[in-house]
């Protein structure tokens, strides 16, 4: 598979171009500030990535829609590595495409 900045120049090219972080218990854009909880997001795609001699570097890609038609990504670490404010959050969002 492409490296992480390869798939998310992709991503991009498809529209996918605000960036996303886990707040407390909300999705937040970080180009809008827009608040969204797992009901009002769609993950279109995901992507997971292993780190070639670190288990420790794998992580995961998500392109997600939001109810207002905003695109974007959010990247997190994968396994042991997980943000646990986020693995949290997305254990929640029951719409996902993939």
């Amino acid at each position: 598979m492409d490296s992480l900045v390869v798939v998310m120049a992709e991503v991009e090219k498809m529209g996918f171009t605000s960036q996303f972080e886990v707040i407390e218990k909300n999705l937040v854009s970080l180009k809008t500030d827009k608040h969204f909880s797992p009901d009002q997001v769609t993950i279109v795609h995901f992507y997971r990535f292993e780190g070639e001699s670190n288990p420790d570097d794998s992580s995961i890609l998500y392109a997600i829609a939001t109810s207002d038609q905003e695109k974007g990504t959010l990247v997190d670490g994968y396994g042991t590595t997980a943000d646990p404010k986020t693995a949290a959050f997305m254990v929640k969002v029951k719409d996902i495409k993939k």
